[in-house]
């Protein structure tokens, strides 16, 4: 896979947080960007995706269709009565 080079402005004191945890941990400052921003991007993903689940199940069904299921069931129940 290629790298590609870019350059970012940080504050400065940012950046010596970065250089100082970056020493402490052996690895180059631009490991830990790629480290940070891969975090970052799965962080996003998976916010995505709960908000999808999310969205899914807020769909609930109206009680109209609550009782039609409940009806439903009830005679299901009756059918099957017995049979087990």
């Amino acid at each position: 896979m290629a790298n590609v080079k870019t350059a970012i402005s940080l504050q400065q004191s940012l950046f010596e947080q970065v250089d100082a945890l970056a020493q402490e941990l052996e690895i180059s400052r631009s490991r830990l960007f790629v480290l940070a921003v891969e975090v970052f991007i799965q962080r996003y993903q998976n916010r995505q995706l709960l908000e999808a689940i999310n969205e899914a199940y807020a769909d609930l069904p109206d009680p109209e269709e609550q009782a039609l299921r409940h009806q439903m069931r009830q005679q299901h129940r009756q059918m099957v009565e017995g049979q087990w």
